[in-house]
């Protein structure tokens, strides 16, 4: 279904290395730009637009991720980034005059070039390509703004997934189709910036459970799977789908009164019926978007509250197993819910939640995850707010995995002993000694971390 559309953007590709070796006036290079304009010709004859999203260093086409392409291609995907260049859109009909002046741009050194990307196609009269970069989902139409700017910072990047999936959601409830790219771009988006600092994106997990927001726990819980699947050991691409169906497990609730959700007293028995019914709700509503999502967003909304006790739910015919990214899922989700403020609960210190996870953890398929989980992220996790044994006000900035107890912190108040320490190899025996609320007694403290 792709060929034709990836052999295009191949053949662009291969004209641009071509202007790079020998220049836009040498007969290799006119040759390639011929070759690229007939490979445009045969996508043309299928699609009347071919748009192209770079995030990372992946290339995306309409609904799928194309990381074959992208290993292929990364380079030129490279310099692509360099330039500015995240979307890459042509219409037919592209003349190849235009395709021609496209590639003489992009060989132009970015310092001979005053204008902007699409205000120097529209000044040599290309009307049939456009560049710019990828802000949202909405953004990725034809006309949409790009220009220059810097790299996004891990705060941008989670407000944007936050809106992003809010408008993605708001399709699913409508019946409309999902615009499954936009959101694989904003995924991507993440997991490039927890390979980079994760530091600062866990900090705003942390931060952002006591906003009461049910979007902040969905995409809290999907930055949880993500960052937990990759330092299990799964591949990219695996912990990116994981991180995918994560934005989805409980898109059953939208069927839910929001009294109940938000109930401060004890549920009765049939308002538990329906809060137990989302599971089977959220597969139901997502089986129409398999073809662009795949399976197991499905198999997360549906098993994700599975236990081996058989006392979960839902209830099934027979025992079942759930899928491994269902299990991880499910453990960051319950750490989540545990660790944020509710309507009905006040915060939980990390000591108390790292308790019931442990004490609960033989009743779920996968108890080593639980294990694993906090071997990762430690029992304070990044960014928290904790009291040293010595008085001091700290704040967690990385974890020890030998000792889930100790991290390393940095001491922020007083403001004359600032300071890092590394508590597992402190020799004077310093420790956390209690968790501060961010807020509660860690509030005036926050403007300090």
């Amino acid at each position: 279904m792709f060929e034709a559309v990836e052999n295009s953007f191949r053949g662009l590709i291969s004209a641009l290395q071509m202007a790079k070796l020998y220049g836009t006036e040498h007969a290799k290079f006119l040759k390639a730009v011929d070759q690229a304009y007939d490979g445009f010709q045969a996508a043309f004859r299928e699609r009347s637009e071919l748009i192209f999203g770079i995030v990372g260093e992946e290339l995306a086409f309409e609904k799928e991720v194309m990381f074959d392409l992208s290993k292929a291609t990364r380079p030129m995907i490279v310099f692509l980034k360099s330039r500015n260049i995240e979307r890459l859109s042509f219409y037919r009909p592209m003349l190849k005059e235009e395709l021609h002046k496209l590639l003489v741009f992009l060989v132009t050194p970015a310092d001979e070039i005053k204008k902007e990307p699409r205000e120097y196609l529209a000044a040599k009269g290309v009307k049939n390509i456009d560049l710019g970069q990828i802000k949202s989902s909405r953004d990725q139409q034809p006309g949409a703004g790009g220009g220059a700017g810097g790299e996004a910072s891990s705060q941008e990047i989670y407000h944007s997934a936050i809106e992003n999936f809010s408008r993605t959601l708001e399709d699913v409830l409508d019946d409309k189709e999902m615009d499954s790219l936009g959101l694989q771009f904003n995924v991507a988006g993440i997991f490039e910036s927890l390979s980079s600092s994760h530091q600062d994106l866990l900090k705003l997990v942390v931060m952002k459970r006591y906003d009461l927001l049910t979007f902040s726990h969905i995409l809290n819980v999907s930055i949880l799977s993500m960052f937990f699947s990759s330092k299990l050991g799964l591949s990219r691409e695996e912990s990116l789908e994981i991180g995918m169906a994560a934005l989805f497990h409980d898109i059953g609730k939208t069927y839910i009164s929001r009294q109940i959700i938000r109930k401060i007293d004890k549920l009765s028995p049939e308002e538990f019926e329906q809060v137990k019914g989302h599971t089977v709700a959220g597969a139901g509503m997502l089986l129409k978007y398999v073809d662009s999502l795949g399976m197991l967003p499905v198999l997360a909304a549906f098993e994700h509250h599975l236990k081996s006790d058989f006392q979960s739910y839902p209830k099934t015919a027979f025992p079942q197993k759930p899928h491994l990214g269902s299990g991880i899922i499910g453990v960051c989700d319950i750490y989540d819910a545990l660790c944020a403020r509710r309507s009905y609960k006040t915060s939980l210190p990390p000591v108390v939640v790292y308790g019931i996870m442990l004490k609960e953890k033989e009743k779920l398929h996968f108890p080593e995850l639980v294990d694993d989980f906090f071997k990762i992220m430690g029992v304070f996790p990044i960014g928290s707010l904790v009291a040293l044994s010595d008085s001091r006000i700290a704040v967690v900035r990385q974890q020890n995995e030998e000792d889930i107890f100790s991290p390393q912190v940095e001491a922020v108040f007083p403001l004359d002993k600032k300071e890092s320490l590394d508590l597992k190899e402190d020799k004077n025996g310093l420790r956390i000694d209690r968790w501060l609320d961010p807020l509660a007694e860690g509030q005036p403290y926050l403007r300090l971390i």
